[in-house]
């Protein structure tokens, strides 16, 4: 479950209210790609812009409807108390894994977020994915604090930020978190323009952005690094580079996504919860354009 390729579906909104049977398509497709987990209420899926009642719904909509496919539940607040009970809800709608970010408005210290594990581990037996992106939450965790996180129990995954550029510079960070964390602790690369880097540099799996919209592109990449076939995953990644500069772009990947599952029908127009805007015409028609050329609209 915390290996291979794991998909992260938009949760789209209509009226300011969830998109129930969008969502439920997405999560089918999932199911139906053979993708190795789905990711629900992750960064991609808006987590953070949902009421209690709301996710509780999501991730119950994810479990039953993704078949015999494991679903983790993202569960981050600014309260370790609405994390606990997020923690419960997942558990009672069936979650296969509790996916943790550490949500910030004051900055946090390594003992705020380490405490905020550990009292998620010891209140859900549940296994926790470790979820660092600083894009997002404005913490950055160090290679210490994910060794001291990674002692804890149910402690299962870590979801790092893109490796570095180089192939070699790429391996040396793998290896650093590896030496310092349990082998049970599998690493997922996250940034899904550095995902077959670092697949290739050793890490076990790709919690992927564009895989919870499109996720036969992100099965060629990861099936052919877990085949060691690093070349072919390195040349698929590469020919979609447009699209990864369209993430760069537009200040991150969840309104190209949610312009490409707009456009490609999956789910209705404006489908991010407000304030955040979505893409302008002129955007959208150069998403839509990357879309054609590179075949995607499949």
């Amino acid at each position: 479950m915390f290996a291979g390729l794991s998909a992260f579906p938009l949760t789209p909104l209509a009226q300011d209210a969830v998109d129930e049977s969008a969502f439920v398509r997405l999560v089918e497709r999932l199911s139906g790609a053979g993708v190795d987990s789905i990711t629900t209420l992750g960064s991609t899926g808006s987590y953070a812009y949902l009421s209690g009642e709301e996710r509780s719904r999501v991730a119950r909509l994810a479990v039953e409807h993704a078949g015999s496919t494991p679903v983790i539940v993202g569960i981050g607040a600014l309260r370790t108390s609405q994390v606990l009970a997020n923690a419960e809800g997942a558990q009672r709608a069936g979650a296969a894994g509790l996916l943790l970010a550490p949500m910030t408005y004051q900055p946090l210290t390594d003992d705020d977020v380490f405490e905020l594990f550990r009292a998620v581990t010891a209140h859900s037996s549940l296994p926790v994915v470790v979820y660092d992106n600083p894009a997002t939450t404005h913490f950055t965790f160090s290679t210490e604090l994910y060794a001291r996180i990674a002692e804890l129990p149910r402690i299962a995954s870590i979801k790092i930020p893109g490796v570095p550029a180089g192939p070699e510079q790429a391996r040396e960070r793998v290896q650093e978190i590896r030496s310092v964390v349990p082998a049970h602790v599998t690493i997922g690369v996250s940034g899904d323009a550095r995902a077959a880097a670092g697949l290739a540099a050793g890490c076990d799996a790709w919690y992927s952005v564009i895989g919870g919209t499109l996720p036969a592109l992100a099965l060629r990449i990861t099936r052919a690094a877990r085949e060691g076939r690093f070349a072919d995953a390195s040349a698929e990644s590469e020919r979609l580079g447009p699209l990864w500069e369209l993430f760069a772009e537009f200040g991150g990947s969840i309104r190209v996504v949610a312009a490409i599952a707009e456009h490609l029908g999956m789910v209705g127009r404006s489908c991010l919860p407000l304030p955040i805007q979505g893409l302008t015409e002129e955007q959208r028609d150069r998403v839509a354009g990357v879309v054609e050329a590179l075949g995607l609209n499949h």
